[in-house]
C-alpha cells in the first residue's frame, strides 16, 4: 500500500474523534478507521464525518473496526484509548490501567498494521510511549508520543495572552515530558522572530512558564468531567499529517532517547524530524546549564514512572 492511504484511530472519545474530523477535513489521507469498544457511538460518529466530509468535498471516507483485525495495513495508528484523567487526578494516577490498555491495543496493532507507525496520545504519555515501543517490537523512529505540539502552542497561546498581540507569529519550544515537569524554553521561543525576553519581562515569561506546565489541568479544572481534546486532536493530526505528506518538518514529539542529550532507554520530548518513517531524525538543541537541570528532572520522572512498571513485572516475558 502506498504512503498516506489509510490512518487508524484507537479510541473514538473526543480526542480521538477529533483527530478523525480534522484529518477528514484535511483530505490529509483517503481512509480513517475508527476503532472503539462502544461499536454504535463509534459508527455513529463515521457516519456523521463522512457526511461532513462529503460538505467540503474531501475524498476521505470514515469507517469502524469492529475488531481489532479490521484495523489492517494502516499506515499510521493513532492510540487514544485509555481511562481520561479527572479532576483530582494526577497523570500518574493512570499508570497501571492505561499500560493494560496499551499493552493489549499494541497487540493488535503490531499484529494487523506491522507497517505502522503509532503516535501515542494516552496518558501519561512519555511511559505509554515507553510500553508502546517495548510491547509493539518496532523500531524506536515508528513509536511517537504527542505532547511537544501540544505543549508548545498552549505556550504560544499564553505568550499572545499575555501581549495582546503577534498571533500566528509565535513559536514557542518546549521539551522534557508530558507533565508538570516539562521544560518550557523561553530562549528557544520568539514572536516574529523577536526573542521573547525583548517583549516580556522575567517575571512575565516566568509566569507563562508556569502556566504551560499546568496548562492541561487548568482545562481539566473548568471542564469538571474531562479533559482538553481540541488542541490535543489537533496537535496529533498536524502530526500524522506530516507522516504522510513525508514533509521531513521538525516537530517537538516524544521519543526513546538512545544517547541523545546523554539518556537512554527513556522516552522525552525533543525536537524530530517527521516523516514517512515517523521520527526520523531526532534533533539536539545546546541547553544552559538551568535548561539540562529541567530536561533532567523531567526525564527522571518519566523513568520513575517506566521503573514503577518493571517493579510490577509489567514486562515480564518481554
Amino acid at each position: 500500500m502506498s504512503q498516506g492511504k489509510r490512518v487508524g484511530i484507537v479510541g473514538a472519545g473526543n480526542v480521538g474523534a477529533t483527530v478523525a474530523y480534522s484529518l477528514a477535513m484535511l483530505g490529509s489521507c483517503h481512509e480513517i478507521i475508527l476503532r472503539d469498544n462502544k461499536i454504535d457511538v463509534a459508527k455513529g460518529k463515521a457516519l456523521d464525518m463522512s457526511q461532513a466530509a462529503s460538505a467540503v468535498r474531501s475524498h476521505t471516507v470514515v469507517k469502524v473496526a469492529e475488531e481489532m483485525s479490521d484495523l489492517v495495513d494502516c499506515d499510521v495508528v493513532v492510540v487514544t484509548a485509555g481511562s481520561p484523567r479527572l479532576p483530582g487526578m494526577s497523570r500518574d494516577d493512570l499508570l497501571m490501567i492505561n499500560a493494560k490498555i496499551t499493552k493489549e491495543v499494541i497487540e493488535g496493532i503490531a499484529k494487523y498494521s506491522p507497517n505502522a507507525v503509532v503516535i501515542m496520545v494516552s496518558n501519561p504519555l512519555d511511559a505509554m510511549t515507553y510500553v508502546a515501543l517495548k510491547e509493539s517490537g518496532f523500531d524506536r523512529s515508528r513509536v511517537i508520543g504527542m505532547a511537544g505540539i501540544l505543549d508548545s502552542s498552549r505556550m504560544a497561546a499564553f505568550i499572545q495572552e499575555k501581549l495582546g498581540y503577534g498571533g500566528g507569529q509565535i513559536r514557542a519550544s518546549v521539551m522534557g515530558g508530558h507533565g508538570d515537569d516539562m521544560v518550557p524554553l523561553p530562549r528557544y521561543s520568539t514572536v516574529a522572530g523577536v526573542p521573547l525576553s525583548d517583549v516580556l519581562t522575567s517575571e512575565e515569561i516566568a509566569e507563562i512558564v508556569d502556566r504551560t506546565r499546568h496548562g492541561g489541568a487548568e482545562i481539566v479544572g473548568y471542564l469538571k468531567t474531562g479533559s482538553a481534546y481540541y488542541a490535543p486532536a489537533k496537535s496529533t493530526a498536524i502530526m500524522v499529517d506530516a507522516i504522510l505528506k513525508d514533509t521531513k518538518q521538525i516537530h517537538p514529539c516524544a521519543v526513546c532517547l538512545e544517547g541523545e542529550y546523554g539518556y537512554s532507554d527513556v522516552v522525552s520530548g525533543v525536537p524530530v524530524m517527521l516523516g514517512a518513517k515517523g521520527a526520523e531524525k531526532i534533533i539536539e538543541v545546546t541547553l544552559d546549564e538551568k535548561e539540562k537541570a529541567m530536561f533532567a528532572k523531567s526525564c527522571k520522572s518519566v523513568q520513575d514512572l517506566i521503573d514503577t512498571l518493571k517493579e510490577n513485572n509489567f514486562f515480564e516475558g518481554n
